[in-house]
């Protein structure tokens, strides 16, 4: 299964045409740390990220994992930890997963830069949730709705092909 990123505001998976929002920046081959824009090419998923506090476990075919209140993602590119889940470390720079709006209610990790990892390519790039669709710092963003749809189509094969 691949989604397809068609174009900066539309993913396609199987027949279903789906409303998106991307990288301020629009999408780039060459991405770099804090550029806000999404990264081309072909990435696998990672893990299903979900706050259980507020939502429930969504029916899926990939790993899940709750988000706590001590769980970040490292985008410090000084940092060996760079581009991987952490504890909230106050010396280590980092994007907050239990965060006080809903936009990582549900996440999807998207594998880029996560296998051969390179400082300062771009880290903590995900499929994540959107409310008005306002451009990202570098994922890709949807609904709810679109997500959970999104989350009972695809499994651990599934690609995703940005630009």
């Amino acid at each position: 299964m691949l989604i397809k990123l068609k174009n900066k505001d539309t993913l396609r998976l199987d027949d279903f045409i789906i409303k998106c929002s991307i990288g301020k920046n629009g999408i780039k081959s060459k991405k770099k740390e804090g550029d806000k824009s999404t990264p081309r090419g072909t990435f696998t998923l990672g893990k299903l990220y979900y706050r259980a506090d507020r939502v429930q476990k969504p029916s899926s075919k990939i790993a899940t994992k709750i988000i706590k209140k001590d769980m970040g993602w490292c985008n410090d590119v000084t940092s060996k930890f760079y581009n991987k889940e952490i504890k909230i470390n106050k010396k280590i720079l980092h994007e907050k997963l239990f965060r006080n709006d809903n936009l990582y209610n549900y996440l999807i990790v998207i594998n880029y830069n996560t296998k051969h990892i390179k400082c300062g390519k771009g880290s903590a790039i995900f499929m994540h949730l959107t409310n008005h669709y306002k451009k990202t710092a570098g994922c890709i963003a949807v609904t709810k709705k679109d997500l959970l749809i999104i989350l009972k189509l695809i499994n651990k094969k599934t690609k995703i092909k940005i630009g």
